[in-house]
């Protein structure tokens, strides 16, 4: 784990970093391919929304 100079600092890595994991943290194993597929899909749709 990277070491922070603050806790402020590492308060916004973990905020971020919490936002965009659970657009890209699927359990594959739970869902059928063309059902992971559109939730793929849909996440980097909402990523492309979110950065730009």
């Amino acid at each position: 784990m990277r070491r922070f100079k603050s806790m402020k600092q590492a308060q916004r890595f973990v905020t971020a970093h919490a936002a965009v994991s659970n657009l890209f943290n699927l359990g594959r194993h739970l869902l059928r391919a063309q059902h992971y597929r559109d939730l793929r899909t849909s996440a980097f749709e909402e990523w492309n929304r979110a950065v730009t």
